[in-house]
């Protein structure tokens, strides 16, 4: 990081995530403020692998923050609230010039409305999704967050209504440099006429628990109708063993990719995918790969989340163009037999191949900020929030 020019305090920059998305929004943050501020930057508070590269030091483990679902939550709830209080007390003794609470709604704006009344602005990067459920949550927001940022075009004139600062800053996934993917089928002995599925069976340990085994059959499936069947399983490190022991009885070829380096190059590499409902959308339409979303949760919270979900798609591809092309089968829909047949025509159809194609490059326009990258958009963001008197 910059050293503080002689004289010159640094700025301190407190930065909460609690998932991988998060923590990878995070480190490219830092980089981006530490590149702009020129009396040097400190940073703080809880964070993953890529944040604590960047020059982060996490109060605790951030894993233990990655849950979701009440099922998922609710034996937990005793330790998140002894780490909510240990990242609180953190703000208060360290008196940050700026707080940065990256996505993870359950915890960061709890946090959030604990210190509110702090000399230090708020600034919740990610906007909650409040255009797909709980739309009240931007008016409750208003209360105790000074700013927030949205990854969506759409997003800032819904909490703007309710007279909380909201900038567009971008999608951090227009970033991502296109992958290799001959090389990689080269390194890994994937023949060139090989049929290759990405499956993507989530970065939550909750998500991959439900999903591979339905997964699992749907390739097992796959293989009778498809030839040569491949298979690229890009994974984080949290549930990386699971997935790997998993894969062994799927009876085809599978590469498992572990961390980030070889993911763009495994998309690439890939004719179609199976994957869990997330970010994960847009990944895989910035490398133009046609796919089909699938999703099972608790039970108990499934019968929570349709009242109160706004929403008619979950696939932000179908979300930002028209009309909805990627096949979304969730909870009792999301059976081996749907699934095999939605990513079966996606390998035969060119059609529907080309559909999917014209969706993404519409969904990725969307998506791109004006001027510059996602990450200095939000750097910028974060300082015209603290120069404005950290009490905006």
């Amino acid at each position: 990081m910059n050293r503080p020019a002689r004289g010159a305090r640094a700025i301190h920059v407190m930065v909460v995530a609690g998932e991988p998305s998060g923590d990878a929004l995070g480190a490219a943050l830092i980089g981006a403020l530490d590149a702009i501020v020129p009396q040097g930057l400190r940073v703080s508070g809880v964070g993953g692998a890529a944040m604590q590269a960047a020059g982060l030091k996490s109060l605790f483990p951030m894993e233990e923050l990655s849950l979701m679902g009440l099922a998922e939550v609710l034996p937990r709830v005793l330790q998140l609230r002894r780490r909510l209080r240990e990242t609180e007390l953190h703000a208060l003794s360290v008196g940050p010039d700026a707080i940065v609470t990256i996505d993870s709604p359950g915890f960061n704006l709890r946090l959030a409305r604990r210190l509110r009344g702090q000399s230090a602005p708020v600034i919740h990067y990610v906007a909650p999704q409040v255009w797909a459920w709980r739309p009240r949550r931007a008016e409750e927001m208003a209360a105790f967050v000074d700013h927030v940022l949205a990854l969506l075009p759409f997003e800032p004139p819904l909490f703007e209504a309710v007279g909380l600062p909201c900038t567009f800053v971008g999608h951090p996934v227009v970033e991502r440099a296109a992958g290799a993917g001959a090389a990689f089928r080269a390194r890994h002995g994937i023949p060139a006429n090989a049929k290759v599925v990405a499956v993507l069976p989530g970065s939550r340990r909750s998500e991959t628990d439900r999903l591979l085994a339905l997964f699992g059959e749907t390739v097992r499936r796959l293989a009778f109708d498809v030839e040569r069947l491949h298979v690229v399983t890009p994974v984080v490190a949290g549930v990386a063993d699971q997935v790997a022991r998993a894969t062994v009885s799927w009876g085809v070829p599978v590469v498992v990719v572990r961390g980030g380096d070889e993911k763009a190059d495994a998309f690439a590499a890939a004719d179609a995918a199976l994957a869990a409902s997330g970010t994960v959308a847009l990944e895989l339409a910035m490398a133009r790969v046609p796919m089909v979303t699938a999703y099972k949760l608790h039970p108990v919270t499934w019968q929570v989340i349709p009242r109160l979900a706004r929403a008619s798609h979950v696939n932000l591809v179908n979300i930002l163009s028209e009309p909805p092309v990627v096949p979304e089968l969730l909870q009792g829909a999301c059976t081996p037999a749907r699934l095999q047949s939605a990513v079966l025509r996606l390998l035969t159809d060119p059609d529907a191949r080309r559909a999917q194609a014209d969706a993404a490059a519409t969904a990725i326009a969307a998506i791109t900020p004006p001027g510059g990258s996602p990450a200095q958009a939000a750097a910028r963001a974060v300082l015209t929030a603290l120069e404005a008197g950290r009490t905006i």
